[in-house]
């Protein structure tokens, strides 16, 4: 009987602690749910570049306004979304959309790629000679971006935190 109490403590004990990794994992995460599904994935990217001094809440808010003004003023609608969230605007986010958004992580890493394409011919990266050198992650890390949270919006969220 006290064998039987005890492995009952012990897995009453182990739930609790399970509840309160997750509970703790939720409040980090509050999109997660919301603008795309619980994270799959994530990794942490060691950024080649550093943080620009001019680098603000301002500039990255400004840069994810450029780019949906640009993706609205087009012939057709957006394959996906890019919005920044936090108190900081910190976190960029890059959800799919529609049916010919991305459907896999392989894709979306593709869509960066070619956002690195785009990346590599901004004067930032040209009248530096970094055009050969760094990626849209980098690009996003010099503008003060914090982490990247990448979606199809249904099946699949990976993290890519920014060092």
């Amino acid at each position: 009987m006290l064998a039987h109490r005890f492995r009952l403590a012990m897995a009453v004990q182990a739930l609790l602690l399970l509840l309160a990794g997750t509970a703790a994992a939720a409040e980090t995460d509050r999109h997660a749910g919301y603008y795309y599904p619980p994270l799959t994935s994530q990794e942490v990217y060691q950024a080649r570049a550093v943080v620009m001094p001019d680098a603000s809440s301002d500039m990255r808010l400004s840069f994810v306004t450029g780019l949906a003004y640009q993706q609205n003023n087009r012939a057709y609608p957006p394959t996906f979304v890019m919005f920044a969230k936090g108190e900081q605007f910190e976190r960029l986010i890059i959800v799919a959309v529609g049916s010919h958004g991305f459907r896999g992580i392989f894709q979306a890493r593709a869509m960066l790629a070619q956002m690195t394409s785009i990346a590599r011919g901004t004067p930032i990266f040209r009248d530096n000679g970094l055009q050969d050198v760094l990626t849209f992650l980098d690009f996003a890390r010099m503008m003060g971006f914090e982490e990247l949270t990448i979606s199809d919006g249904q099946t699949f969220a990976h993290r890519i935190e920014f060092k």
